[in-house]
């Protein structure tokens, strides 16, 4: 089942980024609070979010590095898969200090601003890792407050300590 073929990209264009590859960036100023887009794709069941998952493993195992994830949770039996060509917000970088969070209103993975962004700002969100294998993804966001890992900030303070010793 496909979500939402179309998003509407009123606030968004994707453009090289000095993260990651592709980025996603403010066409104009967004406002705190605005939905800024869709995150869309294929409805998947549980299961096959667990098979494009190792699949994606084996591949970067493989090309010693990780493979892309595009994969959000809808419910408790469904997932999204997001690498579907109809879907801009799957360049959305990470950062440490993301001007947008992920809600999933109603079965809809929106991508929210958090912060007032100004026009030609790339867009990005904390991808939100768990500390499974997270040396294995290294952070390039840039930001002052960097941990130097795509890792959930929950998590962070563990992280320090660690460094520490």
């Amino acid at each position: 089942m496909t979500l939402n073929k179309k998003p509407n990209c009123e606030y968004i264009v994707v453009k090289n980024s000095n993260i990651h590859n592709k980025g996603v960036f403010a066409k104009k100023d967004i406002k705190k609070g605005t939905r800024v887009i869709e995150y869309v794709g294929k409805k998947i069941t549980k299961k096959q979010a667990e098979e494009i998952i190792q699949k994606q493993y084996e591949k970067a195992e493989k090309n010693k590095k990780k493979g892309d994830n595009y994969i959000f949770e809808l419910n408790k039996k469904y997932d999204l898969d997001g690498n579907v060509r109809w879907n801009p917000a799957r360049f959305i970088n990470h950062s440490c200090d993301p001007n947008c969070e992920v809600e999933n209103i109603e079965g809809h993975i929106w991508i929210i601003a958090i912060k007032n962004i100004k026009k030609n700002e790339e867009i990005t969100f904390n991808y939100g890792f768990d500390e499974k294998d997270y040396e294995d993804f290294p952070c390039r966001c840039g930001s002052k407050n960097c941990i130097g890992y795509i890792l959930a900030k929950e998590h962070w303070k563990k992280l320090k300590k660690k460094k520490k010793k």
